[in-house]
């Protein structure tokens, strides 16, 4: 059995983290093409109205498609059940933004939001079947499935926000993007994936669901709001200009963190549910798994932050130079935030979500104190404080497991300690390399540099996580046995 999962954990780590690497190479390739199509202040509208859209998807995929992705028993009746307490839910919500788009519109003193924000929000209703399909895949672990929708709707949607923003449609190719992307990714699920809606109904599935979902959801939108609100505060109190600069910086590195959270936290939060009842496994699984992705993530982003000023600069001309010190910061931010997930992928997992709601009411006012001293300064303090914000709330979220699987945040500091000061000394190696030959000389001298030295730091310190990947790899490389022919 034993083995069993592990062969079915690594598969679908190996389809999902394809279909995600994929899909963000090519989002990314649209996003450069976007981004020197389209101005700053069109990026700064749409992130105006994501403060809005990602506050409405709490609703919608939270804890519904949570709940069912936990529950190890989930059968048809449960999967459609969910689907209609969370398409009614879109719909009431819909109705919400739509009535509401005119005061936001006041609010920030832009009337072309109105019709911005209610076209934009007609992806909700849509996501709410597409949440229960991706559910669905979660618990099967189908993740191949996802790998085909993901990659047809990325090249699709991006080809037509390209289309529309060479026309010279502005903001509104952005909007046709993000719209599209979800269109053709639901068509593509419901053609290949078994699940669809039926006409069931069962109460009282509808009530273990929300047994389990509303203290996550509760969770989940605290968290929700008071990262949206950071976007609502620097779009109202400085310029649409200012947040395009703070959310492209935080694209940046988001490129590396989406991957791999999606990808790890969509394989490890269905494995970790199977194996609920065994706390030792948990406890392993776990341990095993933060480590192999602190081995990553470190080097991936401080070094990402120490070559961010000519890859920015490269990628994205001069136009977008000033997102380049959010970009740094929201680095080391972002690889912390996401380690600190991990924590709250495990208390899910086990069923444990008043621990993750009583941890976000536990974090916020926190969260608004260093918030409040940064608007009083500037954006780039904002950026400082979220960062700071993210180590506080890592160590929490980890000493949260020290009575559920006896795991805590000490012990999980000194797992992901050498980790951390490999890469910090492979950065400051990085960065005082000086300018050699132009850009893109450069950049490929500091990143051949960090590799380097990451993997030379890895063999001299003998890290654990650097063997094991090693051993991975080898694995899989098929060798030639004595008298085979060539």
């Amino acid at each position: 059995m034993a083995q069993n999962t592990k062969i079915a954990i690594i598969g679908s780590f190996i389809w999902k983290f394809a279909e995600r690497v994929l899909a963000q190479g090519i989002s990314f390739v649209i996003s450069l093409v976007l981004a020197r199509l389209l101005s700053p202040d069109d990026y700064g509208m749409i992130a105006l109205v994501l403060v809005f859209i990602n506050l409405a998807y709490v609703f919608i995929s939270s804890g519904f498609a949570t709940a069912l992705i936990q529950n190890k028993d989930a059968d048809s009746t449960d999967f459609s059940t969910n689907f209609y307490c969370s398409f009614v839910c879109a719909i009431v919500i819909y109705i919400g933004i739509f009535f509401a788009s005119p005061f936001v519109a006041d609010f920030y003193e832009n009337q072309e939001l109105v019709l911005v924000l209610r076209v934009f929000a007609l992806q909700i209703p849509l996501s709410a079947y597409n949440s229960i399909q991706n559910a669905y895949v979660a618990r099967h672990m189908m993740f191949k499935k996802n790998f085909v929708s993901t990659v047809i709707s990325t090249i699709i949607s991006g080809t037509i926000g390209i289309a529309m923003a060479v026309l010279g449609y502005g903001v509104w190719a952005l909007v046709a993007q993000s719209i599209s992307n979800v269109i053709v990714s639901t068509i593509v699920l419901a053609i290949i994936v078994p699940w669809h809606a039926e006409l069931k109904f069962s109460m009282q599935s509808a009530k273990n669901m929300m047994g389990y979902s509303s203290k996550l959801f509760a969770a989940d939108l605290s968290g929700t709001f008071f990262n949206e609100v950071r976007s609502l505060i620097i779009g109202k109190v400085y310029t649409s200009a200012d947040l395009a600069y703070y959310t492209k910086g935080q694209q940046i590195p988001n490129l590396i963190t989406q991957n791999l959270s999606n990808t790890v936290m969509a394989v490890l939060f269905p494995a970790l549910a199977n194996e609920s009842d065994d706390v030792t496994r948990v406890k392993n699984l776990t341990k095993r798994s933060l480590q192999l992705m602190s081995y990553i993530v470190f080097p991936a982003l401080f070094g990402l932050a120490a070559v961010m000023e000519p890859l920015v600069l490269l990628l994205y001309t001069e136009k977008w130079s000033q997102s380049i010190p959010f970009a740094q910061l929201l680095c080391i931010g972002s690889a912390v935030g996401l380690l600190g997930i991990f924590p709250l992928q495990t208390l899910k997992a086990i069923g444990r979500s008043d621990i993750v709601l009583g941890l976000e009411i536990w974090k916020k006012p926190m969260y608004v104190l260093l918030l409040v001293i940064g608007v009083k300064i500037n954006v780039l303090a904002i950026a400082i404080m979220m960062v700071i914000y993210d180590i506080y709330a890592m160590i929490v979220n980890m000493q949260q497991l020290k009575k559920p699987i006896h795991y805590g945040a000490g012990e999980q500091l000194l797992d992901i300690m050498p980790q951390l000061v490999l890469s910090a000394i492979m950065s400051f190696v990085v960065y005082i390399i000086p300018d050699i030959g132009g850009m893109v000389i450069t950049l490929i001298i500091k990143v051949l540099v960090g590799v380097i030295v990451y993997l030379a730091g890895s063999i001299i310190m003998k890290n654990e996580s650097f063997f094991i990947i090693k051993n991975l790899l080898l694995e899989k490389i098929p060798v030639k046995k004595k008298g085979e022919n060539k």
